[in-house]
């Protein structure tokens, strides 16, 4: 029994920190940083996601009266000129708006503060880039995110039974296959199409990253589950079967996702 606990305690840290990382490194994470300008120390964070049908503020904290800002943006990917878009001193905020892109549509933005003497732009050596996309409604997103995460879940404590020489997978063998077909091959495209328009876009229609390693995964399990009926050992495949779900699932979240060409008006992936 105490062994038991030990193993799902193990199990919900390896899951809880592959989650996190996947979560803090992927694409569309926001970015955090300050700077000090005109003796004013200014922290920020710009985010690379936005979903819905509105256009999204960007608000940064500037206390000081004497700088002023400018929002530069332009559509990813192409060589058009920044566009212009003078800040707002709300209070202690300055404030402009990024206009509201169709689904998978994407933005290259920065910020650039000045004062009488000076100038400074936010990032200081590159532009940020965010991605749109349609509005999940919370009541599919949030089964989609619990049972995935179940998955990764049930999937490494499936592994770890798999390292004891008498442990018994079939049972959590079984529940992880079922936990990846709810979450990922149901509600995933589900989710996708609310996002993007599309419900798949992985493999053979596309290589968007993040639909292909919930393939594989799957196809990975289904292979452990097969393996349980036909073979007295399945043990190996089990154990890979859970290796390869928390190796993909450690790529950042939406890398290779979904692109809007301006050029074509495609929706483009890998």
């Amino acid at each position: 029994m105490l062994k038991n606990i030990l193993l799902w305690v193990i199990a919900i840290i390896l899951t809880l920190s592959a989650a996190v990382y996947q979560r803090l490194t992927g694409p569309t994470h926001p970015i955090s940083d300050n700077i000090t300008f005109a003796e004013s120390r200014i922290e920020y964070t710009l985010n690379r996601n936005h979903g819905g049908s509105e256009d999204l503020p960007v608000t940064i904290l500037v206390a000081d009266t004497i700088i002023n800002g400018t929002l530069m943006y332009k559509r990813y990917k192409t060589d058009n000129d920044y566009t212009p878009v003078p800040m707002i001193r709300i209070g202690d905020s300055l404030t402009a708006s990024l206009p509201h892109q169709p689904p998978a549509g994407k933005l290259e933005y920065y910020l650039y503060l000045y004062t009488k003497d000076s100038h400074v732009s936010i990032p200081n050596d590159h532009s940020v880039v965010i991605r749109f996309k349609g509005a999940v409604p919370k009541v599919v997103l949030a089964p989609h995110i619990i049972f995935i995460f179940m998955a990764m879940l049930w999937s490494t404590r499936t592994g770890l039974e798999a390292l004891k020489k008498d442990g018994k997978t079939g049972s959590l063998t079984k529940q992880t296959v079922l936990l990846l077909l709810v979450g990922g091959m149901i509600m995933g495209p589900i989710v996708q199409k609310f996002a993007f328009g599309e419900f798949w876009t992985g493999v053979p229609f596309g290589w968007d990253l993040t639909d292909n390693k919930t393939l594989v995964a799957f196809v990975g399990w289904l292979i452990a589950l097969w393996r349980h009926r036909h073979c007295s050992s399945p043990r190996f495949w089990v154990l890979a079967a859970s290796i390869i779900l928390i190796g993909i699932f450690t790529i950042p979240h939406s890398t290779m996702g979904s692109e809007l060409n301006y050029s074509t008006g495609e929706v483009e992936t890998g």
